[in-house]
């Protein structure tokens, strides 16, 4: 088999039974007949992407999956975010994630209501922190503008020990026991502190409670790091290689190993992503490149939105529009290896990310890994094959045999 080799992750897909669509999960249910036909054509198994002793967070089972330790390479979110939107971190800085969130209610009652604040838009966003940038100028930090209400602050010299929380995982809980804690909470506070001052009678705000939509009236300060150290894709498997998708987080892990980072028109990171696209500029990167990671967020938003229509339409989706066309291109020029897989489950019942194996699919099946004709691509199925890769830095191993 010649060297063509792609990796498609559905953030996320994986899911547990639900009693509204019969005790399916979302695959099950779903209509996905070439998710299938690689099943039932190729190697289906259960893999523990992440280490159980870590967090599944996008940040370390994407890197699990391209091959590098988490244990051994990861240093926090924010770095990856940061390389993504073109931030050269100096050896002292510290980059945290910065979310716009909504809270509702004051002091100890204070609440997440919503992590994305309505998915609040990039220019708004972007004049809540300019503001925001004028009135925390004596404290040394920049803050930089991502895309909806995931963005970044650079903080000189900060702490990296400081314990955060994912604003994602305390929708509808109050924030007192979740905010920073530790070594340099305090300026984290004090930052957090400043921006709801501001931004709850800012005029981007007043006209969002005009138009009924959430206001931006916080940042959420988490997910901090310092660079990481990591050898390239090319260093380590001799490959070249591309990263297709609309994450800055996956951007960045693609940025640090070495990967050309493509952009598509319309790729949002979010449901109405441009999924089509997406399989076709990989498509593209096939005719000069070794390799495509493909990465979709679209079912990974549904299960944290709770959302089981949304996540099976998402699956769906990348059935119909992305893998349709990337079988048609294995079936033309038999050159091509793919690797399906989610990197974490984001269960609707649990709205966040789930530590256990997910299933992973590779069509044709590699050396190594028995096919398993008969099957379908679902949790059950895949448990079934009784097939198990341990460790998910093993998968890139299979994927180049």
């Amino acid at each position: 088999m010649g060297g063509k080799y792609l990796i498609l992750i559905g953030d996320g897909m994986a899911d547990w039974p639900i009693a509204g669509i019969g005790n399916r999960t979302p695959l099950e249910a779903a209509d996905k007949p070439n998710m299938d036909f690689m099943a039932s054509h190729g190697a289906i198994g259960m893999v523990q992407v992440v280490p159980k002793e870590m967090y599944p967070g996008s940040d370390v089972s994407n890197l699990s999956i391209l091959g590098y330790d988490p244990a051994a390479v990861y240093t926090g979110r924010s770095p990856l975010e940061a390389a993504s939107i073109g931030i050269a971190l100096g050896p002292d800085d510290v980059a945290v994630r910065c979310n716009i969130v909504a809270l509702k209610h004051d002091g100890a009652d204070s609440e997440m209501e919503d992590f994305s604040a309505g998915h609040i838009t990039t220019a708004e966003a972007a004049e809540l922190l300019a503001s925001l940038q004028e009135k925390a100028a004596d404290k040394g930090v920049r803050f930089h503008t991502g895309v909806s209400y995931r963005h970044l602050m650079v903080w000189p010299g900060g702490k990296d020990a400081v314990v955060t929380t994912p604003p994602h995982d305390i929708h509808g809980k109050k924030i007192t026991p979740f905010l920073p804690k530790g070594d340099g909470a305090e300026a984290l506070l004090t930052i957090m502190e400043i921006s709801r001052e501001l931004f709850s009678g800012h005029p981007v705000n007043r006209k969002r409670a005009e138009e009924g939509k959430l206001p931006g009236n916080s940042v959420w300060l988490w997910g901090q790091g310092k660079a990481p150290r990591i050898p390239t894709f090319q260093e380590r498997h001799g490959l070249t290689g591309s990263v297709v998708a609309a994450v800055d987080l996956i951007k960045g892990i693609g940025i640090y190993a070495g990967l050309e980072v493509i952009r598509v028109p319309g790729a949002t990171g979010y449901t109405d992503t441009n999924y089509k696209g997406k399989a076709e500029y990989a498509l593209g990167e096939l005719e000069r490149k070794d390799f495509v990671l493909i990465h979709v967020e679209a079912p990974d938003e549904a299960g944290h939105n709770g959302n089981v229509e949304e996540k099976i339409k998402a699956i769906e989706r990348i059935d119909r529009e992305m893998l349709g066309p990337l079988l048609a291109r294995v079936r033309e020029k038999g050159d091509l290896r793919i690797l399906l897989l989610p990197d974490h489950p984001t269960p609707v019942a649990l709205r966040t990310h789930a530590q256990e194996p997910v299933p992973f699919v590779y069509y044709p099946a590699p050396p190594g890994l028995p096919a398993t004709p008969g099957s379908r691509y679902t949790e059950a199925d895949a448990r079934n094959s009784g097939q198990f890769v341990p460790e998910g830095i093993r998968l890139i191993d299979y994927l180049l045999a």
